[in-house]
């Protein structure tokens, strides 16, 4: 195989076929022999880029998803430290921000956070829905004892009950990315859940 500009096309060309491989069979069943062999490789010259297929797929995904647990977190931050009367009035702006950056951003970048999204299972980045629900779970407790120091308070909302819609709701909103919705029909898609979500949280929460 012709190898232009050194070290650069054939990463290049490892990540190329990695991401065809993981994709195509994800993380635990892909085979770091059909990966190598298939960019016309020693297998010790591939060692000679990565220790593992582990390194591998991290290599490939790693910014993507720190890119957006980070950029839900910012949100999150972002609306924690707004003044508390101010929360409310703001909530759904911040929220829907948030969700149309990631999902652009996802789109920008589909192959690598469907590889995050289907393939990941056996690495650390498996996790990710159950990194953001936690961390959204956090989120609505504080909301809720802000709306109590509003004088508008809360129900207790069962664990479960919660745990499950939460969880839905990040399923629902990346399911547009799996399935990889024309854009415009996913941001569509994106401003109906949120109004659907919105409504219903506001109604389990007295509001």
């Amino acid at each position: 195989m012709c190898k232009i500009n050194g070290n650069g096309t054939t990463l290049e060309n490892i990540h190329r076929a990695a991401k065809a491989e993981f994709l195509e069979k994800g993380y635990k069943d892909a085979s770091l022999r059909n990966i190598v062999k298939s960019v016309g490789m020693t297998t010790g010259a591939f060692y000679g880029y990565y220790k593992s297929k582990e390194e591998l797929f991290e290599a490939i995904v790693g910014a993507h998803y720190e890119y957006i647990l980070k950029r839900f977190i910012k949100a999150q931050q972002e609306f924690a430290e707004l003044p508390a009367a101010q929360q409310p009035e703001v909530m759904s702006d911040i929220s829907g921000l948030c969700m149309y950056d990631m999902l652009h951003y996802a789109y920008e970048h589909l192959e690598e956070c469907k590889l995050i999204l289907c393939c990941s299972e056996g690495t650390k980045f498996s996790g990710l829905i159950d990194e953001m629900v936690e961390i959204e779970v956090e989120g609505t407790h504080a909301y809720q004892e802000v709306l109590r120091k509003l004088g508008r308070p809360s129900p207790h909302i069962d664990p479960s009950l919660e745990h499950i819609l939460i969880t839905g709701m990040f399923h629902t909103f990346f399911e547009l990315i799996i399935h990889e919705m024309p854009l415009k029909d996913a941001e569509n898609y994106v401003r109906e859940m949120r109004a659907f979500y919105t409504a219903g949280w506001m109604k389990i929460m007295g509001q």
